[in-house]
């Protein structure tokens, strides 16, 4: 592994464990919570106390690097500099439910690839990391994905946009046309876990039709080391700095999930 390489992730591990202590601290307490552009679309601040804490640290670090996070993006984003994309905590509904299933989720863009992706299970000490090229792993053991063959046999994960009401993207179908094969479908809360899930076998595959890119970026890189496929359900590459519906399967179910999916 080049030596740069080597000490972004040892760096982003770093940080991502700083700012788990931060979430688990604030599990359970009472803290502000405001709605964002739905009922459900929600920030605390927690959500904005950890992104704060990343950028402050990766500044102090690298300050020559840009830094695209939840909370304080705006519009349209692109940079040919290195670039950290941050969730600081993907489940932000579930964290102010006080469901203990949530994450935070870093990955490095270098000259427009995701080069390392870091994601923290927070309240399950489970850490996923992924260098491109030199695998995925789970809190330092290899993972990859499930040898599962077909879609009948699988378990899959999903989750759905905050305007769910107007079905976007016809979502509603997709997700009734994957019901109608039998599938068992889990809907976590938390798309970089999903993501994770689907690297360790957990999950055959996930999809979702609208996601950012603090989203699934470190999430994909993981699943894609892991040795499973991800593109988009109209069957393109995931591009860093685009917001895009997400399919992510082992190295097996990638095609007859795209097709179900394409049914509408």
């Amino acid at each position: 592994m080049h030596d740069n390489l080597r000490n972004f992730s040892t760096f982003a591990v770093q940080i991502a464990k700083e700012a788990g202590s931060i979430l688990k601290n604030g599990f359970g307490s009472t803290f502000s919570i405001q709605s964002k552009d739905g009922r459900h679309d929600l920030v605390t601040e927690y959500d904005q106390k950890v992104e704060h804490f990343l950028k402050e640290k990766i500044k102090i670090v690298y300050p020559e690097h840009e830094i695209l996070a939840e909370e304080s993006a705006s519009g349209q984003f692109f940079t040919e500099k290195p670039c950290w994309i941050i969730d600081p905590l993907d489940g932000t509904v579930n964290f102010a439910r006080s469901i203990p299933f949530f994450s935070i989720s870093i990955a490095l863009c270098i000259k427009n690839q995701i080069e390392l992706g870091v994601v923290l299970n927070v309240m399950h000490d489970e850490l996923f990391v992924a260098v491109r090229g030199h695998g995925a792993y789970l809190n330092g053991k290899k993972i990859e994905s499930s040898k599962t063959q077909h879609l009948k046999e699988a378990i899959l994960a999903t989750g759905f946009p905050y305007d769910l009401i107007y079905n976007p993207n016809h979502c509603i179908e997709h997700f009734i046309e994957i019901l109608r094969l039998g599938v068992p479908i889990r809907r976590m809360g938390s798309a970089a876990i999903d993501l994770c899930y689907v690297a360790a076998g957990r999950f055959d595959g996930f999809w979702e039709i609208s996601l950012k890119p603090w989203d699934f970026c470190a999430g994909a890189l993981i699943v894609e080391e892991a040795k499973g496929i991800t593109g988009t359900i109209n069957q393109h590459p995931l591009q860093p700095f685009i917001t895009s519906s997400v399919v992510a399967t082992n190295g097996h179910l990638y095609a007859s999930l795209l097709k179900q999916l394409q049914l509408k």
